[in-house]
């Protein structure tokens, strides 16, 4: 079995082989991480699309710093194609069926709910609390880091966040009924 790191030295030569093996080693999770962010199934892979391009276009640009690296790398690139795509898009500062009245009553109640479960509610939220909820929770992103990446205030950003959470805990509480 050929190494990861042998691969991106061969990808980057244009070993086609080593870009496939790379792709079939990365893409199931970085589809995965693509339907965070984007409800279409076509819009995910017009973004995996792009985003390999991306991948194999700046590989030679890559460090490689042990395993696991590639992954994060490739991670960044995806995300960022996603949030590309989604720029458009316009954040909702209503109230959805009254949640912003709604006090913040701690984090949803998920004990019991498979990643997959969770997923798939993440899934049901609009797309600016979504989008800032994946990228405050899962990214690991300031609300400044946010704000830049979308094109919004800080404080719009943490509004999202947090009714991002409240909508989220009406849809686990809707589901575990």
């Amino acid at each position: 079995m050929k190494t990861e790191k042998h691969d991106i030295d061969q990808a980057c030569r244009g070993d086609a082989a080593a870009q496939q093996r790379i792709y079939r080693r990365h893409a199931g999770y970085l589809y995965a991480v693509c339907t965070r962010y984007l409800l279409n199934a076509d819009d995910v892979k017009d973004v995996m699309q792009e985003g390999f391009i991306k991948v194999f276009t700046h590989l030679s640009t890559f460090q490689y710093r042990g395993e696991g690296t590639l992954r994060s790398w490739m991670t960044r690139i995806m995300i960022n194609e996603a949030l590309r795509h989604l720029h458009n898009m316009k954040f909702q500062e209503e109230d959805i069926d009254g949640i912003g009245d709604m006090e913040d009553e701690g984090e949803p109640l998920i004990h019991g709910l498979s990643p997959g479960e969770i997923h798939d509610m993440i899934r049901l939220l609009p797309d600016g609390y979504r989008t800032v909820l994946n990228l405050y929770v899962f990214e690991g992103r300031s609300h400044k880091e946010i704000a830049a990446a979308l094109g919004i205030t800080e404080a719009t950003s943490a509004s999202q966040y947090l009714r991002a959470k409240k909508a989220l805990k009406k849809i686990i509480m809707q589901n575990k009924r």
